[in-house]
């Protein structure tokens, strides 16, 4: 007996095999993957919009005006008060001691910094977690207990530096530390290496130590020295590292000279202490001249957004790997 076998319907249209789901049209999952992160997205972008594009064209704008910040109708004058700034003897007395500051402060902290974390990773000594800790603890206080306690320690009468020096019986070294025009700026400058030496210490110790202690071996091996080694090895294998944190910590120095010169100094004495963003804020918020105080800080953005590119154009070089 013979049976004779039906070949199965042929599939018609774009029905789907049986127990197969159906397709997704193509481009379906992006439409919904972008919608996802446009959703996320929006409350930082609308956030970043009015916190920060439109304060700073706002402050463009009010540099073309003189104007109080009360008066109701503020006066256009153009670009005077950026005409008036190269005049004004005060503002560029701010705008050296603001550059003297980066220069001397980013110097000291990045080569301390640098040189700590090379001798607490490659080293083996006693006490390093605690050494790190001590380091590490200015840069979690507040920057105005910062100012506080250097104001303390620079104190003329009772402060820890002169008491120090007067019980050494070198009473000739005994200065007034913020009050003489000489010194003022070089005292601020130790606060500010000392409140961000800690931090950036820690950031390189955690570049340094994820280098195969291979490199080190074979270095030791073919007889370079320690120096030799941290220049040879280290150095190149943080560069990135390094030329990050410099950017960040150049731009972040602007704003803690203004915090430790409010504090401590005020500006003073005659003006030897003064910095950009304090000249600024007296011109804005203590003089009335709101719109020659917002014309400063033009002046403080196209400065911070120049170094930044001389910064990042200088320390370009080709990334190595390991």
């Amino acid at each position: 007996m013979t049976t004779t076998s039906t070949p199965p319907a042929k599939v018609t249209g774009h029905a789907a095999p049986a127990g197969r789901p159906p397709r997704r049209a193509a481009g379906g999952g992006r439409r919904g993957n972008g919608g996802f992160v446009l959703a996320c997205l929006l409350p930082a972008l609308v956030l970043f919009v009015v916190f920060m594009v439109i304060p700073t064209v706002n402050v463009f704008r009010t540099s073309l005006y003189a104007w109080s910040g009360f008066s109701p109708n503020p006066r256009f004058v153009g670009f005077d008060n950026f005409t008036k700034l190269f005049g004004d003897e005060q503002f560029l007395r701010s705008f050296q001691n603001t550059i003297a500051l980066l220069v001397v402060v980013t110097i000291v902290t990045m080569g301390v910094a640098l040189f700590l974390a090379a001798v607490m990773t490659r080293q083996r000594m006693r006490g390093r977690n605690l050494y790190r800790f001590v380091l590490y603890v200015p840069s979690v206080l507040s920057v105005v207990v910062i100012a506080g306690v250097f104001s303390a320690v620079y104190d003329q009468q009772n402060g820890l530096l002169n008491g120090t020096l007067r019980a050494l019986s070198l009473e000739t070294w005994q200065q007034i530390w913020l009050g003489d025009q000489q010194i003022v700026l070089y005292s601020v400058a130790f606060a500010m290496v000392w409140q961000s030496l800690g931090y950036y210490m820690v950031l390189y110790m955690s570049s340094m130590a994820v280098i195969p202690e291979d490199f080190y071996e074979a270095a030791a091996l073919d007889g370079a020295s320690a120096a030799r080694q941290f220049f040879d090895i280290t150095l190149p294998l943080i560069w990135q590292n390094l030329r990050t944190t410099l950017t960040f910590f150049i731009m972040s120095a602007v704003n803690l000279s203004f915090v430790l010169v409010r504090a401590m100094t005020g500006g003073g004495p005659d003006g030897s202490s003064e910095v950009l963003l304090s000249y600024m804020y007296k011109q804005a918020y203590t003089n009335s001249t709101y719109g020659y105080g917002m014309a400063i800080g033009v002046v403080i953005f196209a400065f911070s957004f120049l170094v930044s590119l001389l910064v990042s154009r200088a320390t370009k070089r080709e990334p190595l790997q390991f």
